[in-house]
């Protein structure tokens, strides 16, 4: 029997998120003692746990026919594979940060600066496309201390909240590049194992849609519906059914999440009451 080979994270944020990404698209893993492989029960993929930094690789080889990791590592690796879904989570950024006292004014800063990073390759690419030298020094681990001790002029390294900078009396000064976690494949995978990818992405597909919208009911008055269903349009076009009360109906719709607070103030200036809002488990369009 084929089976698709899935490399995922072996440990952390990201390899929680994935294994849960998997059991959301009904996928049943077992694997308690995190071995390097675990096969699913109830669908033909196994899961291959491995260093991050060593997916594309072997997802490039055929070793593994699929991956999920940073996207910032796949740009950083440089390998032959395929990015053929981004999956919404593990959001981060990259950025060029500076001793926090240093005046910038513009990336002219940087000319003939040293800036230590783990990702030499995405930082040697914005550069050499702004045509302005720099030297990057490589470095595994603890980026940010590497102006203090003397060993760069600035960092280029992974962002969330800005404190780990702070701390290391440094500030952000330039995002160079934005990663989320993403799903990549083997160029050349054989048919019967595209067939099993095919049948993984409109799981993927189906759950990322449902966590991007909310269900939504709600009570108006029938002399505002027409408004209202402007505001709200569904899927398609809302659900109305009459309700008991004589000139009420209720709507059924679906929102994006992002649009959320926005629509749910103009319906209840438009008159629509007693709103409920529900989660989607699974979305299929």
């Amino acid at each position: 029997m084929t089976t698709l080979k899935i490399a995922i994270q072996k440990s952390g944020r990201l390899s929680e998120k994935s294994i849960q990404l998997l059991k959301e698209c009904g996928i049943k893993i077992a694997n308690s003692d995190r071995k390097l492989k675990a096969a699913a029960a109830n669908f033909p993929v196994e899961i291959l746990f491995l260093r991050d930094d060593d997916i594309p690789q072997y997802v490039e080889q055929g070793v593994a026919d699929i991956g999920i990791l940073g996207e910032n590592e796949v740009w950083e690796k440089d390998k032959k594979v395929a990015v053929i879904q981004h999956l919404g989570f593990a959001q981060c950024k990259l950025s060029l940060a500076i001793p926090k006292d240093e005046q910038y004014e513009g990336l002219h800063y940087f000319v003939n600066k040293k800036i230590a990073t783990s990702y030499p390759k995405i930082l040697q690419r914005f550069f050499k496309e702004k045509n302005i030298a720099v030297t990057v020094e490589e470095i595994g681990g603890s980026v940010e201390i590497a102006t203090g001790i003397g060993l760069a002029d600035a960092i280029f390294d992974i962002v969330s909240t800005g404190s780990t900078l702070l701390m290391n009396g440094l500030k952000e000064v330039e995002v160079i590049f934005k990663s989320e976690a993403v799903l990549i494949a083997n160029q050349n995978l054989m048919a019967d194992k595209q067939v099993i990818l095919d049948q993984l992405l409109f799981r993927i597909q189906s759950v990322k849609q449902a966590a991007e919208h909310k269900y939504i009911l709600l009570n108006a008055p029938n002399d505002a519906i027409q408004k209202i269903t402007a505001v709200l349009p569904g899927m398609k076009s809302p659900t109305i059914l009459p309700l008991v009360e004589e000139g009420w109906s209720s709507l059924h719709s679906v929102i994006k999440e992002d649009q959320f607070w926005e629509i749910i103030g103009q319906i209840k200036q438009l008159g629509a009451q007693g709103i409920l809002v529900v989660p989607i488990e699974k979305m299929i369009l």
